[in-house]
């Protein structure tokens, strides 16, 4: 099968930022590409009685050694914004405004909100810092600014968070190989061999 791999995340997790950087070489292994699906983990809090990984006693201890160690074991820089977690409201917004004129370069958008977030640190949860990062990609400010209060672009994201929680998808990362999910970027080397091997 050659079905593209859905690739659901939230920018404001840091393991959906791991993954980030290793989904499509895995994919592109294996001749598949990627659809990236950012969504807002919280709308599935009350569904799941979760809450912010971070928040939770004993699991957010825990990640927050995690986190650094599997950074450094894939060699990616790794760094917590000082607000976390954050709403990543303006930045899966920006996607999937973008991502209809141009899926390459709202990838590309993807990726350095991630690392601007959790490479760097910094802060993507206002419009303004989302914009900024997307004068990188080359994305025109002014037009950004008004997708972003576009009550299309609003009603675009409500529709992709509604469609992955009735596909079931209640964390990030959250894969979909050819039906088959995945959960979480631990899961990433299970996923290779499933690709490699057809499943099992």
């Amino acid at each position: 099968m050659s079905d593209p791999i859905d690739f659901y995340f939230d920018f404001s997790s840091p393991y959906g930022y791991l993954a980030a950087k290793r989904i499509e070489a895995i994919a592109a292994k294996h001749g598949r590409s990627v659809t990236w699906r950012p969504h807002l983990i919280g709308t599935v809090f009350p569904t799941t009685g979760s809450k912010p990984l971070l928040d939770i006693p004993l699991k957010g201890d825990y990640a927050r050694r995690d986190l650094p160690r599997t950074a450094r074991r894939l060699g990616v820089p790794f760094r917590l914004p000082k607000q976390f977690p954050f709403l990543s409201v303006a930045a899966a917004r920006a996607f999937y405004w973008l991502t209809d004129s141009d899926p390459a370069k709202a990838k590309q958008l993807a990726m350095a909100l991630y690392d601007r977030a959790f490479g760097d640190g910094e802060e993507i949860s206002s419009a303004e810092a989302v914009i900024a990062v997307a004068s990188g990609p080359g994305v025109d400010a002014g037009t950004l600014r008004a997708a972003l209060n576009d009550p299309a672009v609003k009603g675009r994201l409500k529709a992709e968070v509604n469609a992955a929680v009735e596909r079931g998808v209640f964390g990030s990362p959250y894969i979909f190989v050819d039906g088959e999910p995945f959960w979480g970027n631990d899961k990433l080397e299970e996923i290779d061999s499933w690709l490699e091997t057809g499943g099992w």
